[in-house]
């Protein structure tokens, strides 16, 4: 009998997990099954318990489920988790326990990798204070990053900044507004976009254009649908070199995949799988 994983979200029409996954299942010759199912926030812990009830060997948690996760009972969140704040991977223990972790920050700090960026000491702009930028600051403040949250509700950002900053990690923070978004660029190194800005169908939004960044510049978008963003138009036009977020989409579910099962998933196949769904 085949071995049911899947990703819960609202909305989850749009998820490429399953192709991902099932692709990597299949060559593997694994006996599994990977599905996207819709489960409002509301929902959640109901939805856990009866996909373990039924044998589901974990799951993936994504919009707007992430931090709602970590508020239930029934999950027990790893540090890094509990320190984020939010949980992406749900894994069904042998002992009975359900443990909640959190790779989008791994996932984003190995994108970064994949295109040879240094990370300790660089000046990283992050535009947004949700749930992945919260991994991604934690993560890459870990890493030694000098890291600047700009925000359009500044609260957020401050906020935001002074949880990592609590965690006594090696990197330095600060949150700010959008206010002083040109200058601060023109200072960075690296920009990464955890916000909506540029995602189907809104695909005309960025929160910087050519005229704001420069030829040094790194810009990373975790939007990764479409496939290029205005963003990383803008900052191809400004000779600037670009991130995609299909890697951290790949990144961060290959560490799922390891985690549910223990094996390396061919990283590689998935990233094709996904710019294959993509295009389409």
């Amino acid at each position: 009998m085949k071995r049911v994983f899947g990703v819960f979200g609202d909305p989850i029409g749009h998820s490429l997990s399953p192709a991902m996954h099932n692709a990597a299942f299949s060559a593997l010759e694994m006996d599994c099954v990977y599905h996207a199912f819709r489960v409002r926030p509301e929902k959640l812990e109901k939805a856990i318990l009866g996909a373990e009830a039924m044998g589901f060997g974990g799951l993936n948690l994504t919009v707007p489920l992430k931090e709602t996760a970590l508020k239930l009972d029934c999950i027990r969140p790893d540090p890094l988790a509990d320190k984020i704040g939010a949980i992406n991977t749900v894994v069904f223990e042998k002992t009975g326990e359900i443990t909640g972790y959190n790779t989008d920050g791994l996932g984003a700090k190995k994108a970064l990798l994949e295109v040879a960026v240094e990370i300790k000491g660089s000046k990283i702009v992050v535009a947004g204070a949700g749930g992945a930028a919260r991994a991604i600051a934690f993560q890459l403040a870990a890493d030694g990053a000098e890291i600047t949250i700009i925000n359009r509700t500044e609260e957020r950002a401050i906020e935001l900044a002074v949880d990592v900053s609590v965690a006594a990690l090696p990197g330095r923070i600060k949150g700010t507004g959008l206010a002083g978004i040109k200058n601060l660029l023109k200072e960075a190194d690296i920009l990464i976009n955890t916000t909506t800005l540029g995602m189907h169908p809104n695909t005309e939004t960025t929160i910087a254009t050519a005229e704001e960044l420069h030829s040094d510049f790194i810009v990373f978008d975790i939007v990764y649908n479409p496939l290029e963003t205005r963003l990383l138009r803008e900052a191809r036009a400004a000779g600037a070199k670009t991130v995609s977020g299909v890697l951290m989409l790949v990144f961060q579910g290959a560490e799922a995949f390891k985690l549910w099962t223990g094996i390396e998933p061919p990283v590689e196949l998935m990233k094709k799988t996904v710019l294959e769904a993509l295009q389409a």
